[in-house]
This record gives structure tokens, C-alpha cells and sequence, in this order.
């Protein structure tokens, strides 16, 4: 009997839990019952390991610099340490896919810059969306960019190296970071707005871009400044002008592309720390209270302006509202140089 009315119980007690589930399910479809979400459980106590900060420049790159004399102040910030991971490639396209690809956890953070944001515009068929599977957390850095040219190609002004241009269209190539990179649109606005005709070379970072500019393999360059200030100062690269909209503070007797000659040309890299789409809110706010913080370290400031780099800092929404604006910017560019493939 006891075993017979244990099986009754078990039968009853099942029947209700499936009269129950049915009852959910249609009051869910009507709209009756809604979910809130709750925070992630490991949110409260983020960080509880290493970090790893995901660039996608090679060593001594801009990118890197920042994200070097970055990680010290977070990782104090944080109480974890902060780990530098270089993955470049593909104007940092390789370094986004595998972070858009890691855990939202908080544990894989990114250095998005402005070179995935025109890859992005220009090259339809990557396989993430830059805008849609990365949470901004917040700008760090910014710099402009210096025109150089090997001083075989005998230029020392702007106007002479668009006349040197217009005489041999098609013939003088330019190297950059890489497809979609900063250098790369600074010298496909150039072309558009100097009417001429330079031929791109894209490598993988601006490092590898100098040393043949260097060599005198490639002759001219939009570089980031803390790439090229050392090789301008010891006389093997010479400086035609900054892409800024006021003079850098590295290179001071420099003229900008707008005091070249050449109007309405302004344009700067610009970093800033991401993560994947859907890592906790809170995760997304420690991280950026954490940058914040660091940015405003008298060391951190000092370090990076020596090697022309500016400090920004930002929320997460100021961020995301920034990337809309550079979006329609840089769009609308691309679309005046034929970039879009």
C-alpha cells in the first residue's frame, strides 16, 4: 500500500507540475507574465582575474604605446593586471573578429580605434559589424598624423609634392597602416582633395610602413606622430605637415594640412576600449571607471604626450554617440573617394 500510494503521490504531483508549465506557457504568449534581467553573478566581484587588452597593431605601433602605458594605471585602478595581447592584421580586422568571437565576460577587452571604424565603412563583407557586436566602454587617446617623405623623393613643402604628383600621376605610392586604417584615408583624402593620383601599400601597422619608408622603398607616408618624430628629429624622414586641427605639441613648428594649403583637411587616429556586445553593464562601468581614473594620472599624461599622444576619456554613452558622428563623417568621405568596395 505505501508503495501504491507513493506512485499515486508521484503521478499527481506530475500532473499538476505539467497542468502548471501549460498554464505559464499560455499566460508568457499573452504577454501576462515578463522577465526581468537579472546581473550577471560575477559582475559584483569583476575583476577576480587578469585581464587581456586585445590591439590590433604590431609592437611600437600608436596603438600599442597607448594601450602600454595604459595598462599599468588600470590594472592598479582594477586590482588585476592588465595584459597587452598585439594581434595585427588587416587594419586591426584580425584582433576585432577574435575578440567579437571571446566570452562577454569582461576578461577580453579591445582597442577599437578609428581604423575599424572605416574598415567597417569600406569593407561590407568582414564578418562582424563594428557597430553592433562591440559594447564602447571608453575613448582613451587620440593623435594626428604627420606627412612624411623620404628625402630622396626631394620635396619640402606640400605644394611641391602635389606638384611632383600631378607630373607623375599614378607613379608614387604611399604606405599605410593597413586597409582602412587612419594613413590609409589621410592619403586617399589627400588624393581627393589635391587632385592627384598616389598609389596605396598597405602593410600590417605603421612599424613594418616605416621601415620600408625608412629604406626608401616606399616614399611617403601619413604616419602617427610617435611613430616618426625620433626618424624626423635624426634628419632621415622629412616632415611636410600634421593632419590636426592645431599644431602637435611634439612638432610644434609643424603647419597643419589646413596652413599647407590644403582646406577643410583634418583628421586624427583616435583609441578607445571596447568590449563583446553583451558583457554586463556593470562589467562595462567598472572598466570605464577604471580608464578614467588612469587618464588623469599626471605619469600617464606626461608618458603619452611624449610621444604626441592626447588623453581624451569618456563615458560609455559618450563613446557610443562619437562613433555615430565619425560614423556619418567618414561614410561621407568614403563615398567621395570610391573607397567602398
Amino acid at each position: 500500500m505505501v508503495s501504491f500510494s507513493r506512485s499515486c503521490l508521484s503521478t499527481a504531483t506530475l500532473r499538476d507540475a505539467l497542468a502548471l508549465t501549460k498554464l505559464a506557457l499560455i499566460a508568457l504568449a499573452m504577454g501576462a507574465i515578463t522577465f526581468t534581467p537579472v546581473p550577471s553573478a560575477y559582475a559584483s566581484d569583476y575583476p577576480n582575474r587578469p585581464i587581456r587588452l586585445i590591439i590590433g597593431f604590431p609592437p611600437g605601433a600608436a596603438a600599442d604605446v597607448s594601450a602600454r602605458i595604459l595598462a599599468h594605471p588600470m590594472s592598479q585602478q582594477l586590482g588585476q593586471q592588465v595584459v597587452v595581447e598585439s594581434r595585427p592584421g588587416a587594419g586591426s580586422s584580425i584582433a576585432a573578429q577574435y575578440v567579437v568571437r571571446a566570452p562577454n565576460d569582461g576578461y577580453t577587452l579591445f582597442l577599437g580605434s578609428s581604423a575599424n571604424l572605416t574598415n567597417h565603412i569600406i569593407t561590407p563583407d568582414l564578418t562582424f559589424d563594428f557597430t553592433k557586436d562591440f559594447a564602447p566602454i571608453s575613448l582613451v587617446t587620440s593623435l594626428p598624423l604627420i606627412l612624411v617623405v623620404h628625402p630622396s623623393i626631394g620635396v619640402s613643402t606640400v605644394p611641391e609634392l602635389i606638384a611632383l604628383a600631378k607630373s607623375k600621376p599614378g607613379q608614387i605610392h604611399y604606405a599605410s597602416a593597413g586597409n582602412g586604417s587612419a594613413p590609409h584615408l589621410a592619403g586617399e583624402l589627400f588624393n581627393v582633395r589635391a587632385g592627384v593620383k598616389l598609389l596605396h601599400v598597405p602593410y600590417k601597422g605603421s612599424p613594418p610602413a616605416v621601415t620600408d619608408l625608412l629604406a626608401g622603398r616606399v616614399p611617403v607616408m601619413f604616419s602617427p606622430a610617435s611613430t616618426v618624430v625620433p626618424h624626423i628629429a635624426a634628419g632621415k624622414l622629412k616632415a611636410l605637415a600634421s593632419t590636426g586641427a592645431k599644431r602637435p605639441a611634439i612638432a610644434a613648428d609643424l603647419p597643419t594640412m589646413v596652413e599647407a594649403g590644403l582646406a577643410g583637411f583634418e583628421t586624427t587616429i583616435w583609441y578607445g576600449l571596447m568590449a563583446p556586445a553583451g558583457t554586463p553593464k556593470e562589467v562595462i562601468e567598472k572598466v570605464a571607471s577604471a580608464a578614467n581614473a588612469a587618464l588623469k594620472g599626471d605619469e600617464t599624461i606626461v608618458n603619452l604626450r611624449r610621444q604626441g599622444i592626447e588623453t581624451i576619456g569618456s563615458t560609455p554613452n559618450e563613446y557610443a554617440s562619437f562613433i555615430e558622428r565619425e560614423l556619418k563623417k567618414w561614410t561621407a568621405t568614403a563615398d567621395a573617394a570610391g573607397l567602398k568596395q
